[in-house]
Formats: C-alpha cells, sequence, structure tokens
C-alpha cells in the first residue's frame, strides 16, 4: 500500500488534500446538524432506509445464516479442541471442516483455529 508521500505528490500539495478534506467534512456535518431535524429530511431518510431494506432483505438474511452457521461450527471446534480432541471433530464433521475452510480458517488435529494469510 503506498502513501500519499510515496505516490508522488509534493507536501504542500499532500496538506492542501487533507485541508480541503477536512473543510469538506466540517462543512457535511454543518448541513447534517442544520437539515437533520427537518420534517422533509427525515421522512426522506426513512424513505431511503426503508427501499435499501428492502432490496437487500434476501442478501442481509443469507448472510445473516451464513455467519450463524460459521459461528456454531467454530463453538463445536472450539469444544473439541479444548478437550484435546481435534481430530475427532476432523473425522466426525468432514463437511462442517470444509465449510470452516471456505471461509478462510484453517483446521488441524493439533493446532488451533488461524485465519489463513
Amino acid at each position: 500500500m503506498t502513501t500519499l508521500s510515496q505516490s508522488g505528490f509534493s507536501e504542500q500539495k499532500i496538506n492542501s488534500i487533507l485541508e480541503s478534506y477536512k473543510k469538506r467534512i466540517i462543512r457535511d456535518k454543518k448541513k447534517y446538524d442544520k437539515n437533520k431535524d427537518k420534517e422533509e429530511f427525515i421522512q426522506n431518510n426513512r424513505a431511503r432506509a426503508k427501499a435499501h431494506y428492502e432490496a437487500n432483505k434476501e442478501i442481509k438474511a443469507k448472510k445473516y445464516q451464513d455467519n450463524k452457521d460459521l459461528l456454531k461450527c467454530k463453538s463445536l471446534y472450539n469444544y473439541y479442541k479444548y478437550h484435546n480432541r481435534s481430530n475427532e471433530f476432523i473425522e466426525k464433521f468432514p463437511d462442517k471442516v470444509v465449510f470452516m475452510k471456505s471461509y478462510g480458517l484453517s483446521i488441524s488435529g493439533s493446532d488451533t483455529i488461524a485465519e489463513e494469510d
């Protein structure tokens, strides 16, 4: 990952970019604070949020279900690992091992759960 100083910008240009960003943040915050209590803003915001919710309802439900399944698998694996029975988990639940590996978790008989790089 390159930083701004490595990207070829001069020190003056970097400071200019940062200052304009800070000013924009302050300007947007003032605009929000001014409009947040207006009825029209509240209604528009609610309508936008409801439309987003309706458009992404199935995606959110699937993500919740996948995360729920992953947490259950990790919990079960940690139980077996705590009781020094990791190999038994791998033999008993090969489908759960594959599921966990699909999320980037490595499982071995004697090691702990670790994120794969």
